[in-house]
C-alpha cells in the first residue's frame, strides 16, 4: 500500500488496483467486468474459468483489510447481458450475502448501459456520473469537472517503462493530474491501454504486489 495527498486528502493506493479513500471509508475500483469469461464462453470463444470468482476473492480481501463500508464501482460491473449465468450469479448473490452492510454504488459505464443494471438481490444502487463523495466526483469516462477533483476508469490504464537492452515493460498504474485521476482496471481478465501522462502528471504503476511512483526520468525515457 502507498498513501498519497489527494485533493487534500489521504488515499491508499493498493496493490491489487484498488484506492482505498480512508475519510469517506470508501474503496473504489473500477472496471471489475464480472463475467467477462462467462461471456466469451456463451459467444463459443475458449476462454479460461475462474476469473470472477478470484476477483470476488480479492475483493473479500480488500474489504476485510480496509473495514470500508462502501464500495463504490466506477463503471463496468458487468460485461455483457450473457455475463451472469446460473454458477457466475450464485458466486456473485454468496459473495454479496458475506457483506450485507457494505453499501455497493456503481457509477454506470458503458458497459453497464448494455449490460442493464445487476440484479436487485445484489442490492447496489446505480447511478449516473456524477457522483459526489467529498471533493471528489466519481465517473468511468475521464473527464474533468469544474467543482472538484474527478476520479474515472474506463481506460484500464497501463504505463510503459523502457529499461535496457530494449526492454519493454507495460504495467497496470494509477495516474493523477491536477484536476483528474484514472484508476486501474480492477477486473483480471480486462487487458489494457498505454496512457501518456500529461506533465507534471504523478503515475504509480503496480508490480510484484507494490505500488510503485514512476519517476519523471522514467517517463521520458519510454519516449526516447
Amino acid at each position: 500500500m502507498l498513501t498519497i495527498d489527494l485533493a487534500g486528502e489521504p488515499a491508499h493506493l493498493l496493490p491489487d488496483r484498488a484506492l482505498h479513500l480512508p475519510v469517506h471509508d470508501a474503496l473504489l475500483v473500477a472496471d471489475v467486468h464480472w463475467g467477462k469469461a462467462a461471456a466469451f464462453r456463451a459467444d463459443r470463444i475458449p476462454v479460461p474459468r475462474g476469473t470472477t470468482t478470484d476477483d470476488l476473492e480479492r475483493l473479500d480481501a480488500l474489504l476485510e483489510m480496509t473495514a470500508a463500508r462502501r464500495l463504490l464501482v466506477l463503471g463496468d460491473l458487468l460485461h455483457a447481458r450473457t455475463s451472469l449465468p446460473a454458477e457466475t450469479r450464485l458466486a456473485i448473490e454468496a459473495w454479496r450475502a458475506r457483506h450485507p452492510r457494505v453499501e455497493i454504488v456503481l457509477v454506470r459505464g458503458n458497459h453497464d448501459e448494455r449490460a442493464g443494471d445487476p440484479p436487485a438481490v445484489l442490492d447496489i444502487a446505480c447511478v449516473d456520473a456524477p457522483y459526489a463523495l467529498g471533493p471528489f466526483r466519481l465517473h468511468h469516462f475521464p473527464t474533468e469537472v469544474a467543482d472538484g477533483y474527478a476520479l474515472a476508469g474506463h481506460v484500464h490504464p497501463r504505463v510503459q517503462l523502457h529499461g535496457r537492452g530494449r526492454q519493454r515493460l507495460a504495467l497496470p498504474c494509477f495516474v493523477f493530474g491536477e484536476r483528474s485521476g484514472l484508476l486501474p482496471s480492477f477486473g483480471s481478465f480486462t487487458g489494457g491501454a498505454i496512457v501518456d501522462p500529461a506533465p507534471g502528471a504523478r503515475v504509480y504503476a503496480i508490480a510484484d504486489g507494490e505500488v510503485l511512483a514512476v519517476t519523471p526520468s522514467a517517463l521520458s525515457a519510454a519516449h526516447t
